[in-house]
């Protein structure tokens, strides 16, 4: 729509940039291609700023994006990358000032790609494929190995080639692919899955040389990391050189920089074997020596003390010591006899003048009746009874004359009369 304006009746600034912006909100959202040339993004905001240059031209436009919508894409895209966004244009009146708001951005070619294969990464890392938990170890000298590779290829070679030269005897169950192209993923599939089902595989190598992105596309295919996820025996990936970085390198056992690492980290080498036994030998050896030497100088040291050099010195210092216990229990066994001595004759003496002998010595008799009985009374008798008179000499019968009741406290007895 023209406008009415000449020199006397000229449009403000303002209305002619509020104009623009009218016209410019018309337009919608467009696909835009250019190169990033500036980037800023702040932390914390939630608004990523950069600036879309067309370098055919030397023209460039700024423009905003949520930071979300950056982020989809932040690990392939930087300064200097190619895109193309989804984006509305905007027009800041009170500057004057083209910018473009944008929604959706994709890398152009290779960066679509990685674009791509990055959400793959960040889907498969959210399961766990490639948690180091999973990880199984390699074993110390495989007896058979697993190669899957492509036919009559350089990594085929290098990795038999330097295999054999470190270890002669290990073995090959070797499985020919295709490394590239649209047969490339079933094949290794299928090769993968065939050799983790023999028992004897001990370890499964997957190797290719360098190559492109796209070259190397086949094995950041998702059936082929989880057909190696799923696998029982452990997995190396050998792919490429060391810049390259499929996703078989992340969900494998063990990532080899190239085929012929593989080799050499998968077999052991036997020369290194070999000396790595000597020199255990020599420390084992060396161990051994030191242990005797330093029993040795132990056994000599224990030899030297005098218990051993004049063993009959301990023996006669105890002998001294026995000699003086034993005087001691003599004497202390003499004390307690002499004690014991003097303590038996006391009591002999107490017993013999206590004992009824004693008594017949003072000049007193013991009568008894026929039937042994001892006479303790005048009225257990009576007069012509025959009685045994026992004194300190002898004894004799006697018969009785009277008998008289009551004590004799005028020193007479009854009288009875000796036979």
């Amino acid at each position: 729509m023209g406008l009415n304006t000449s020199a006397e009746a000229p449009l403000p600034v303002g209305q002619v940039s509020r104009l623009i912006g009218g016209w410019i909100d018309r337009l919608g959202q467009v696909w835009v291609e250019g190169q990033i040339t500036q980037l800023s993004r702040r932390p914390g905001a939630g608004v990523v700023f950069l600036t879309l240059r067309d370098p055919s031209h030397d023209i460039s436009v700024s423009v905003t994006c949520f930071r979300q919508v950056f982020d989809e894409v932040a690990d392939v895209v930087s300064e200097g990358a190619r895109v193309v966004v989804l984006a509305k244009p905007e027009w800041y009146a009170p500057r004057g000032q083209l910018s473009l708001r944008v929604t959706e951005i994709r890398p152009v070619g290779i960066g679509e790609l990685l674009a791509r294969l990055e959400r793959l990464k960040r889907s498969l890392a959210s399961e766990g494929l490639f948690a180091l938990d999973r990880k199984k170890p390699l074993p110390f000298l495989p007896q058979l190995v697993g190669l899957v590779v492509g036919r009559a290829s350089a990594a085929e070679r290098d990795v038999l080639e330097n295999a054999r030269r470190r270890w002669p005897a290990v073995r090959f169950e070797v499985r020919n692919v295709a490394v590239q192209g649209v047969h490339a993923v079933p094949q290794v599939v299928r090769a993968v899955k065939e050799l983790d089902a023999l028992d004897e595989v001990d370890v499964i190598i997957v190797a290719r040389g360098g190559g492109s992105v796209e070259d190397l596309l086949p094995f950041s295919d998702e059936e082929v990391v989880r057909t190696v996820a799923a696998a029982r025996t452990p997995v190396v990936s050998a792919i490429g050189h060391e810049p390259d970085s499929p996703l078989l390198d992340l969900v494998a056992d063990l990532r080899a920089s190239t085929p012929t690492d593989a080799a050499k980290k998968v077999v052991p080498d036997v020369g290194e074997e070999l000396e790595r036994v000597r020199q255990l030998q020599g420390r084992g050896l060396r161990a051994l020596r030191g242990l005797l030497e330093r029993e040795e100088r132990g056994l000599a040291h224990a030899l030297a003390r005098p218990v051993f050099v004049h063993p009959q010195r301990m023996v006669e210092s105890r002998e001294d010591e026995v000699e003086a216990l034993l005087g001691r229990s003599r004497r202390t066994l003499g004390h307690l006899l002499d004690r014991a001595e003097s303590e038996l004759e006391h009591t002999r003496a107490r017993v013999v003048a206590l004992s009824p002998a004693a008594t017949l010595e003072r000049g007193y008799a013991v009568l008894q009746r026929a039937d042994g009985h001892v006479v303790r009374g005048p009225g257990e008798v009576a007069p012509g009874e025959a009685l045994r008179a026992r004194v300190a000499e002898g004894e004799f019968a006697v018969t009785v004359v009277e008998a008289c009741s009551g004590p004799a406290t005028d020193g007479h007895v009854p009288a009875t009369e000796s036979l």
